[in-house]
């Protein structure tokens, strides 16, 4: 059955001679299709059984898909008009809402907030340092749960039944205020696989006290509930044949799976592609550049901000974009570093580095050059080579080429996004992902909702089990795999004919 189900009941008249249970009377109105479980009634509303059942003939109960049965966690006298259901995907970066309501079985709402976490560190990795100590653990789920409180409270309160969660290991940690000293030293030890379905009130969220809150699952330090949301999201167990999920933000998590398996690796690819590494990147937001384009005519780069306004950097969907747009108009070699005639009036020297001027200060909201520079380009090829050999490497262990992949699931802050032509051109993604790409958007918060409607237990204790991991510190093939990846597109030109055949329409030097 869906994880909440609110349905009419009408009990059976206690009746003198018999052995009468007001619990047994509530239990034998419920439809035949449900008795098949065991359904519990918790003592809150045993209290008020009694009086409820001489209140009215007809009651609306209101039942709960738990792990191993079903819970009855209210009666009314009134059908009610709304029984909500809250999925949340906690980002490092944003928290992602989805309200939905179980009486219309519609999404009625869906927005996101800031982490308020940024305050302590941009990068997870300080706020693991910081919340080494108890109170600043303390500390960081407190801001955390009052964030989210406050959007809980304002969007239904009390009418909010259910809660659906997944976020990466340390956002998790956070959350559950779980020690993290372990899981940022070796051997990177997480403090649980398995979240029980916990009660609002053991966790603190202001919902209606008899709700429960489901958190996702981890499946180690790299693999954390919002990918396996995620997998849940896609059902790649349940497809015929070989697909990808690539899940970039903070890390690059890739799975290769199928219907017998599924093989994971995680890199640090995220922060490049994120605009992490860049001076002028930023994120997401107003001011920031989503989009170059460079018009020969004018010997400029033109932009698109996002809400329109001027700008103030650039955000990760820009940074695979331009870099292609860099290699293409030959204004940047295949070694990642400028070309020195060509692009000699973009080129200036900041703090001893040669950077590429991209927009002047005039036409910047803080009066500051808004560029990109070579070492920077340089961290960026580590990162998408690190994403092109991890592919390589997982259809090695399978035995399989890219040819044999039927999907690439693309979800994350870099499938929100990507521009998958661009992706190709610089040899991040292989060439069979130009017709065979599917970017999700936001595929882990998705999960949660679908969660939220299913409560499929079993399917995600499924995943979890089945999850392979290679660690590639210990994996000597990827750093051979990863020699070669680090060129644009690659060393290796037969594995980018398409990218071969277009180079030649647009740029000089040869290849």
């Amino acid at each position: 059955m869906e994880a909440l189900k609110v349905l009419p009941i009408k009990p059976e008249p206690a009746i003198t001679g018999f052995a009468n249970f007001e619990s047994e009377r509530v239990l034998s109105a419920l439809p035949e299709e449900l008795k098949r479980f065991y359904v519990k009634i918790e003592l809150p509303l045993l209290k008020r059984l009694p009086y409820l059942l001489r209140e009215r003939e007809l009651l609306y109960a209101l039942l709960i898909k738990e792990e191993k049965n079903l819970c009855l966690i209210d009666l009314f006298p009134d059908k009610p008009q709304r029984v909500l259901g809250c999925a949340i995907d906690l980002g490092s970066t944003t928290i992602a809402f989805y309200i939905y309501d179980f009486i219309s079985q519609q999404v009625v709402k869906e927005f996101s907030i800031e982490n308020p976490q940024i305050s302590i560190g941009q990068d997870i990795l300080t706020r693991l340092h910081f919340a080494k100590k108890e109170e600043n653990l303390k500390f960081i789920q407190e801001i955390t749960l009052s964030a989210i409180n406050e959007v809980l409270e304002r969007e239904g309160g009390e009418e909010i039944y259910f809660v659906s969660l997944c976020g990466n290991t340390a956002m998790t940690h956070f959350l559950l205020g779980l020690p993290v000293n372990y899981l940022i030293v070796e051997p990177y030890v997480a403090v649980v696989k398995w979240i029980p379905l916990l009660k609002a009130c053991e966790l603190g969220l202001k919902i209606n006290p008899k709700g429960r809150v489901f958190v996702f699952p981890l499946a180690g330090t790299y693999f954390g509930g919002d990918l396996i949301a995620g997998l849940y999201e896609v059902e790649l167990k349940n497809k015929e044949g070989f697909s990808f999920y690539l899940d970039v933000g903070t890390n690059a998590e890739v799975v290769l799976g199928g219907r017998d398996f599924l093989l994971a690796c995680a890199g640090a690819a995220g922060p490049a592609l994120e605009g992490g590494i860049f001076e002028c990147g930023m994120q997401a937001k107003a001011g920031a550049i989503e989009k170059f384009i460079f018009h020969p005519e004018k010997k400029r780069f033109e932009y698109q901000t996002i809400d329109g306004v001027k700008p103030v950097g650039f955000c990760g969907s820009a940074v695979i974009q331009l870099i292609a747009e860099l290699f293409l108009r030959g204004f940047l070699t295949p070694e990642g570093k400028f070309e020195r005639n060509r692009a000699k009036d973009f080129l200036f020297e900041k703090e001893e580095e040669i950077a590429f001027l991209l927009v002047s200060g005039e036409e910047t909201q803080h009066g500051a050059p808004i560029y990109i520079k070579e070492s920077e380009i340089k961290s960026f090829l580590r990162s998408k080579g690190a994403m092109y050999s991890i592919l390589s490497l997982l259809c090695e262990k399978v035995g399989i080429s890219f040819k044999e992949v039927e999907k690439f699931y693309v979800a994350g802050t870099f499938g929100n996004h990507i521009d998958i032509k661009s992706a190709v051109i610089l040899g991040m993604l292989p060439e069979e992902a130009l017709f065979r790409a599917n970017p999700l958007g936001n595929a882990a918060g998705k999960g949660a909702l679908k969660f939220l409607r299913k409560a499929d237990y079993e399917e995600v204790k499924k995943i979890i089990d089945e999850i392979t991991y290679i660690e590639l510190n210990v994996e000597p093939r990827f750093m051979e795999l990863l020699t070669g990846a680090l060129i644009i597109p690659h060393v290796n030109m037969d594995l980018f004919p398409q990218v071969r055949k277009l180079l030649e329409e647009h740029i000089c030097f040869k290849l």
